[in-house]
């Protein structure tokens, strides 16, 4: 009897973003995890909080791409039928990405201990800000009153705050 091959299925936001979670989890407890404990802390209880900051910082990253979905790029750019995103993390900041990666930044700089850390996050804050205030431009030229009203609801990169 033949084998009938069925065409592979198309993944739902469902799976794609257990999918996402698990990757990021999976590559945090193998990769980063063991090193980091051995290498810094022998405050096992100091350490979890530490790394899950970072994990859940990395895992809000993920969130908001997965969101994001076919509107994201690497760089900023117009896609076709581009829409203005307001749900899952967007409800909360504008750029949840930034957010996110700050998040975990700032973790690694704890587990760091060290001064070069926070410089590193403050660099990095500096770099996302700049970058941040060009896709705002181009966000307001796009979407009009819809971004400005966005805009004046929820905060870039912290809730409530900035």
């Amino acid at each position: 009897m033949a084998r009938v091959m069925r065409p592979a299925q198309n993944f739902d936001t469902g799976d794609r973003v257990r999918a996402a979670v698990i990757a990021v989890l999976l590559a945090f407890v193998l990769l980063v995890l063991p090193s980091m404990l051995s290498a810094y802390w022998t405050d096992v209880a100091t350490a979890v909080v530490i790394y899950t900051i970072v994990a859940l910082g990395l895992g809000f990253t993920v969130w908001a791409r997965v969101v994001l979905g076919r509107n994201w790029s690497g760089i900023v750019t117009v896609k076709q039928d581009h829409e203005l995103v307001t749900r899952g993390p967007y409800r909360w900041v504008r750029h949840p990405i930034y957010t996110g990666l700050l998040v975990a930044f700032a973790g690694s700089a704890i587990a760091r201990g060290e001064w070069r850390g926070v410089l590193a996050v403050v660099i990095v804050f500096a770099g996302f800000w700049r970058k941040l205030k060009l896709e705002e431009r181009w966000m307001t030229e796009t979407f009009g009153d819809a971004y400005v009203r966005y805009r004046e609801k929820v905060r870039a990169l912290i809730p409530f705050v900035l």
